[in-house]
């Protein structure tokens, strides 16, 4: 449910003082006081830590708390609508979140409802995992031309993150490039080549979904500034791409010329996606040999050596002007040569970055994410006898922490960040152990007296709702977009 008072008029915990069998870390202070973490953060790397600590650190409560009235992060808003098998994982996460020691706080903002001093005031622990919701941006000329968006908003727009619903991208010209060749990209690609009829059981947002079925883009293509053997695409997406129906994958040869001699040398992730792009080059060969007329399907085109170094149009993008690069020690460096490339639609797909929310935080802007050592937050200023971090005796914040994307920069899938999650939440559990967090008082947790937080009641009550409005469509689901709508549905009206 969602209420407007505070929370020791709300919140009844179960099973206080109780210490777990699974525990590794038992406290060496009074078992009488609760141990007090605040995850900010309701994605991937807040719900992992939560269920490490919750295993593992006895008499621990744990507050989860979300800006939006809704949970799961990336989860909901990042995985494709036609991957629903890695969004199994929301399973797990509930069984965290209605663990009696666990309450979620919807509709909360750090830096806004509270500062990060008022949270390490009121905690004994403070674990930071929001994310990285900003872009990284090209830095060429006419970058903010009409059609340029970035595949961060077009992922958010088709899978109904609050704010993106007017996104509205404009599907009427026929090419669509994306720069960046990523997972992400590659969603981008199928989702758009996908077409609406394949889309329609998924939980995909119902005016992107009208909108897919209006679209005019019959090609995409895929740039990366290095090589094939660089790229950064999964195989079990390339394979997506290779059966989609009514789409065609074409190769540039002369981008794939050298593959077979690096082929025995290569580790065997990297030796399978490259098998798999041999294979699809001969045969598009053979269909060419043998004259098989494709002009029909929509067309995938992976073109690799290219940075974007200009986009051409006037009022809108009409073209993405390209270096050509060489690959030299691994890096792509660009010649003098150029090539442009006619677009109608331009994405580009290079990376997130985090953003810095409380002055208090020791925030690196330069990489976009939280300065911090293996999860333990740096302070702003170190003390010490000598500069280098290794030499440094007071240089953690202490009861501060960070994990996902906001401590380690936009990489990895999910799996990558459950591994990071669950190491910071190792370092949390043994500074508890260690008495570097001392338990010598009760700490009261957050004040939200006058907010409107949202349960986890309430974010089952809007679940239900999205529910019901799927089903008739034979959807999952059909995403509420609106927070003042979401936050309607949690108190009940």
């Amino acid at each position: 449910m969602l209420r407007k008072v505070g929370f020791s008029k709300v919140w009844h915990w179960g099973c206080q003082g109780v210490r777990s069998t699974a525990s590794r870390y038992a406290s060496s202070s009074s078992g009488s006081v609760s141990k007090r973490i605040c995850i900010v953060g309701a994605g991937p790397a807040g719900f992992y830590a939560a269920q490490y600590i919750l295993k593992h650190l006895d008499n621990s409560q744990i507050d989860i708390v979300e800006r939006l009235p809704v949970p799961f992060g990336l989860v909901r808003f990042g995985v494709a609508p036609d991957h629903p098998e890695v969004k199994n994982v929301i399973n797990t996460f509930t069984k965290t979140a209605e663990n009696p020691r666990v309450r979620f706080l919807g509709n909360l903002s750090l830096g806004k409802d509270f500062t990060l001093d008022e949270l390490r005031d009121r905690y004994h622990a403070v674990l930071l995992t929001y994310g990285a919701d900003k872009d990284r941006q090209l830095n060429i000329p006419n970058e903010n031309l009409t059609n340029v968006l970035s595949a961060r908003e077009f992922v958010a727009w088709y899978n109904g993150l609050p704010g993106f619903e007017n996104l509205n991208p404009d599907l009427s010209g026929s090419t669509l490039t994306l720069l960046g060749q990523g997972n992400v990209a590659v969603d981008v690609a199928r989702i758009v080549l996908s077409g609406a009829d394949l889309l329609k059981n998924t939980d995909i947002t119902e005016y992107a979904l009208e909108a897919l079925s209006r679209s005019n883009i019959k090609k995409v293509l895929l740039v990366g500034r290095r090589g094939p053997l660089q790229a950064a695409f999964t195989i079990k997406e390339l394979r997506e791409m290779l059966k989609l129906p009514n789409c065609v994958t074409t190769w540039r040869p002369d981008d794939l010329h050298d593959l077979e001699e690096a082929l025995p040398n290569l580790p065997r992730p990297r030796k399978r996606i490259t098998e798999l792009m041999m294979k699809s080059l001969s045969e598009q060969t053979a269909q060419q040999t043998s004259s098989v007329n494709s002009s029909g399907s929509n067309k995938f085109q992976p073109i690799f050596f290219r940075s974007p170094v200009n986009v051409i149009g006037t009022d809108r993008v009409e073209a993405i002007e390209y270096a050509v690069n060489e690959l030299v020690d691994n890096r792509a460096i660009p010649t003098d040569e150029r090539e442009i490339i006619p677009t109608d639609l331009v994405c580009r797909s290079i990376g997130y970055k985090s953003v810095n929310v409380d002055s208090a935080l020791n925030f690196d802007e330069r990489n976009g994410c939280v300065s911090n050592a293996s999860g333990r937050v740096l302070k702003q200023t170190l003390t010490g006898s000598d500069q280098t971090i290794d030499d440094i005796e007071d240089k953690y914040e202490k009861g501060l922490y960070a994990s996902g994307w906001l401590a380690t920069g936009p990489t990895g899938v999910i799996l990558t960040t459950m591994n990071n999650s669950f190491g910071v939440a190792d370092l949390i559990c043994k500074d508890f152990a260690n008495n570097v967090i001392r338990v010598k008082e009760a700490k009261p947790g957050l004040d939200a007296i006058g907010k409107r937080v949202v349960t986890w009641e309430g974010w089952k009550l809007i679940d239900a709702e999205e529910c019901r409005r799927g089903e008739p469509k034979g959807k999952p689901r059909e995403k509420i977009v609106k927070v003042d709508e979401m936050l309607s549905i949690a108190e009940g009206q």
